[in-house]
């Protein structure tokens, strides 16, 4: 049965490769792009219907899939219209505050919801090893994380930084909150040992690059990953939404549920 999907944020880099992949995939069928009315002009060659609320075609058709890479405050609106709805939703916008994850994990009781702020197979494989390589390392490495992004990029850090971060600090019995430096300036003073670095740099057009060091004396490790396209994440989020459709809400789905 091909699933019908719905492509938030249209004219959007992301929302072009979503755009592209999901015709060549006989499991999906694109059912309407959603784009603001300034932008509808730069998504008419698409050849797809297009509107500027969400509502509207999830009025039409409940069963469909909805895929947002946008912000914060849109993918939010976006939730609530599908719960509203009960359609699937899958959410791969950054920048999210506390509050507003707090309510993406709220709506996930009511209709399904797969969030991940990085939809690469690769970057959440690493997330389920990292915990084991910080455990077996012990306490007399350093932990730093460094990212570069395009110079679009509205968020920094990037969210992969952030959860990279965390998964760190977890591992670590840390809290991200106590332990994370986002800055260094003039003098620092000694590094304190209860400290995760999280270092951006933006320019150019890099897709995504993440890097987490585990510096001792005498040795250290780097792990880094590189994202060479944007398809790297557009695959990722279809194969998030090929896992969530006809599946039950109940709480919010990650990609390391899928892994």
């Amino acid at each position: 049965m091909s699933i019908p999907v719905i492509v938030m944020g249209a004219a959007g880099r992301m929302g072009q490769t979503l755009i592209r992949l999901i015709r060549q995939d006989a499991d999906f069928t694109l059912t309407g792009i959603v784009e603001r009315e300034e932008k509808k002009a730069a998504i008419a060659s698409c050849g797809c219907r297009a509107e500027t609320d969400v509502n509207i075609f999830l009025q039409e058709d409940a069963r469909a899939l909805v895929i947002d890479f946008t912000a914060p405050s849109a993918s939010l609106s976006t939730a609530r219209a599908a719960a509203r709805i009960g359609a699937a939703l899958v959410v791969g916008t950054t920048g999210f505050s506390d509050a507003e994850k707090n309510e993406l994990s709220e709506i996930a009781k009511t209709t399904p919801l797969l969030w991940s702020p990085n939809m690469s197979v690769g970057i959440n494989a690493l997330l389920k090893t990292l915990p084991e390589l910080t455990r077996l390392l012990g306490g007399e490495y350093d932990l730093e994380v460094a990212e570069i992004h395009h110079g679009q990029k509205k968020d920094a850090p990037s969210g992969t930084a952030l959860r990279l971060a965390e998964c760190l600090a977890a591992a670590k019995n840390w809290t991200l909150a106590e332990s994370a430096c986002y800055h260094r300036e003039g003098i620092t003073g000694e590094r304190p040992v209860k400290e995760i670095g999280i270092q951006t740099l933006r320019g150019g057009d890099v897709a995504g690059v993440h890097t987490v060091y585990f510096l001792g004396h005498g040795e250290r490790i780097e792990i880094t990953h590189h994202a060479h396209s944007r398809e790297n994440f557009a695959n990722g989020a279809l194969r998030a939404a090929r896992w969530l459709y006809g599946r039950s809400p109940g709480r919010l789905y990650t990609m390391q549920d899928i892994l």
